[in-house]
């Protein structure tokens, strides 16, 4: 618990033989990582050490809704358990009969949501105004050019949705976060992370754990490999497998007594 009274979550691994790993989340809701319990690192440097790229990690932790340019709006799948407690600025408007569902100012009550999909509700039409404040899922790149409009994890702004509309998406892929739900934690530690590539996240590691040696990328990789991923440095032991297992529902046999990239991701999730 925080001095402030705030609940911070944090999860630890502790092998038979080998070094420790904490995943924890600070009072401003970045998530890191610390491993043997030396300096903190943002936990999205561990997953591009792991070999993900900003993407990747987005697409791991959040799923993606598709928004479709009509003439009227934005067009998005209506889902009840995703905008139970949804507060509105413009009318709700059923987009494939254009009929006020819930008018503008009013919050979205678990039963109100629950009964509009009973009766059908199939999509919402949304204004600009309402896509403000969602992130991006995916890289918005021009095809011809290739050059990056916008980036995975970018929020859009009254700015940046002006530019997307002139530069004429039709599509909007957005990160499911409702902030009520789901929250934006991954989303906004990707943000914070000053490390970029796996190479960047590998030499801060390294420094970490090695202060005072300059790092090489060979020199990077193999220490990282060796914290986690090397027999001879790391054992679970049978038991501790077993345990990982039933903990985070993996399937693993008892036999694999290092850790997997798929099991860092579960601790973190």
């Amino acid at each position: 618990t925080h001095s402030s009274g705030k609940l911070l979550f944090a999860a630890r691994v502790i092998p038979y033989r080998g070094s420790w790993l904490d995943i924890e989340f600070d009072a401003k809701d970045i998530v890191y990582a610390r491993i043997d319990r030396r300096r903190k690192i943002p936990v999205t440097s561990l997953m591009f050490a792991l070999g993900l790229d900003g993407e990747a990690i987005l697409s791991t932790f959040y799923k993606k809704i598709l928004y479709k340019r009509t003439k009227e709006g934005w067009r998005v799948p209506f889902d009840a358990n995703r905008f139970r407690g949804y507060s509105t600025i413009n009318d709700l408007i059923d987009a494939d009969t254009g009929k006020v569902v819930l008018e503008a100012g009013k919050k979205l009550t678990v039963r109100g949501a629950r009964q509009m999909q009973e009766k059908g509700l199939k999509a919402l039409r949304l204004s600009d105004e309402e896509l403000v404040g969602n992130y991006l899922a995916e890289d918005l790149v021009n095809p011809k050019t290739g050059e990056i409009h916008a980036e995975a994890g970018e929020e859009i702004t009254d700015k940046s949705m002006k530019a997307l509309n002139e530069q004429g998406y039709k599509e909007l892929p957005l990160l499911d976060i409702d902030h009520v739900n789901v929250g934006a934690y991954i989303r906004n530690t990707l943000s914070a992370d000053k490390n970029m590539t796996r190479e960047d996240a590998l030499f801060d590691i390294y420094r970490v754990m090695r202060p005072g040696e300059p790092p090489t990328l060979d020199s990077a990789q193999a220490m990282f490999q060796s914290l986690f991923f090397d027999a001879e440095r790391y054992d679970l032991s049978a038991v501790g497998r077993v345990k990982m297992n039933m903990r985070l529902d993996l399937d693993a046999p008892d036999t694999q007594r290092t850790l997997r990239k798929e099991d860092i991701l579960s601790v973190i999730k």
